[in-house]
């Protein structure tokens, strides 16, 4: 295959290769393409993704009165791994990587987090979403712990064999940690189905048996679930169904803006069409597109394939990737990567709903200023559960070796992303906070509930 190194701007974008866009390889098969990688945009109030995780996590609490003991456990990570590893590339070179996985905290069942290759990954973004995904699962209640992991790279300078090496490599480095009981891995920015196939193939090459549950989000031939390539898209529209319930907003006729038009923001787009509503405003790595009249984003996708961008659709007109953060809409999804909606942004934000496809887009002073304009936020770690709800479907399916069918993965996500959002809502309202400090406290309240009573050993 020829050498498929380039050079681009990096963007603030997941990868699109979850949309089933595919070139060949060597070897015959499918190899996800990979979009150009995100960066952590530079936060306007000086903080990084760790301290404002510590800091969300500082605010609930104090309102939940937590000890000077318990938040000496929950405001830290259980365990770090930094890995530096060697990749010899096509042309025979070696080039050295840098990797993490971080288990932010375990009490209440294996760590479970996505691995994400992008050059800024570092070790206080990882801890972040770490962090952020233990209280993702304790919110909609499913066992598991908070973990998540990361390589330094940027992706679109490996051909596919490179990176199927860097992936193999990595996966070896953190084998000590990984395992179906211990820590599951899964997708995150510029990884997918493929990525996991390859890391599933070589944890069990190593242990010598076929271990499936080993990560989740794989293809559905090798014990991937039905439903998962569009679980967090769908959850998230669910939580905005029973937003729109609580406003008293009709969906049909509503608009909606979407930053990000990956898998994630691409699914929220499809079903919220489908649903009614307006999709008036669509933007990803290269720019945007906006039509106040709406359009049909299952076009729109077709274009994004055959393009590689959403610009340049139909008769639409042109706008910058940031633009739909402030553009006029009912509901409003950042589904791009932390820290899109600062202060200076929160200011002018026109929507009703802000829905949280992406991992902590908001930051603190962002939260409070939408707070007190009236803006309805539902925070990351609710808004989109429902990937790692169905992620913990998979895991249940291949340690039974039993699967479910689509409609059954569908009807259960419903099930706990409104029974969870119900449970956020009403949290919320008893302590007189917003639903993200809601979220923390029905989270945190569960985790420092399991830490108590499993207590220290020894």
């Amino acid at each position: 295959m020829a050498d498929v190194r380039r050079s681009a701007a990096v963007s603030p974008y997941p990868s699109p290769g979850h949309l089933g866009h595919t070139t060949a390889a060597p070897n015959g098969w499918s190899i996800p393409s990979i979009a150009p990688p995100a960066p952590t945009a530079p936060l306007g109030e000086g903080l990084n993704a760790w301290d404002i995780a510590r800091q969300q996590f500082d605010l609930a609490a104090d309102r939940l009165g937590l000890g000077a003991d318990e938040r000496a456990v929950l405001r830290n990570c259980k365990r770090e791994f930094t890995v530096h590893f060697p990749v010899q590339l096509d042309d025979g070179s070696v080039r050295s990587f840098t990797g993490y996985r971080v288990q932010h905290n375990l009490a209440r069942g294996p760590g479970k987090g996505g691995i994400r290759y992008h050059p800024q990954a570092d070790l206080d973004e990882v801890r972040a979403l770490a962090m952020w995904m233990t209280w993702k699962c304790a919110v909609v209640n499913i066992p598991f712990g908070g973990a998540k992991g990361g390589v330094a790279v940027d992706p679109r300078e490996l051909s596919p064999t490179e990176l199927e090496k860097l992936t193999r490599r990595y996966t070896l480095e953190i084998e000590p940690l990984i395992g179906p009981h211990s820590d599951i891995p899964a997708p995150d920015v510029n990884t997918d189905p493929q990525v996991m196939a390859w890391m599933m193939d070589t944890y069990s090459m190593h242990k010598g048996y076929t271990a499936t549950a080993v990560v989740t989000g794989k293809p559905v031939s090798i014990g991937g679930s039905e439903g998962r390539i569009e679980a967090t898209g769908r959850g998230c529209v669910f939580t905005i169904q029973q937003a729109a319930k609580r406003l008293g907003l009709d969906l049909a006729g509503s608009t909606v803006a979407v930053q990000g038009f990956g898998n994630v923001g691409a699914t929220a787009a499809r079903l919220l069409h489908d649903l009614g509503c307006r999709i008036v405003a669509v933007s990803d790595a290269e720019g945007g597109i906006a039509d106040i009249r709406g359009f049909d984003p299952h076009r729109l996708l077709r274009h994004r394939e055959e393009t590689g961008s959403v610009v340049g659709f139909g008769d639409t007109t042109p706008i910058t990737s940031s633009d739909p953060l402030t553009f006029e809409c009912d509901i409003l999804v950042p589904a791009a990567l932390e820290n899109q909606l600062t202060a200076a942004v929160a200011e002018r934000v026109q929507a009703k709903i802000v829905a949280e496809a992406a991992n902590g887009p908001t930051t603190p002073e962002a939260d409070a200023i939408l707070h007190d304009r009236g803006v309805f936020v539902i925070p990351d770690i609710l808004c989109n559960a429902g990937g790692v709800t169905v992620s913990y479907f998979e895991w249940v399916q291949d340690l039974q070796h039993f699967f479910w069918d689509e409609a059954e993965i569908n009807r259960q996500l419903h099930r706990i992303m409104v029974r969870s959002f119900d449970q956020v809502y009403r949290m919320a309202q008893e302590h007189d906070v917003d639903l993200r400090q809601g979220a923390q406290m029905l989270a945190i309240s569960r985790v420092a509930e399991a830490t108590r009573l499993r207590g220290l050993y020894p």
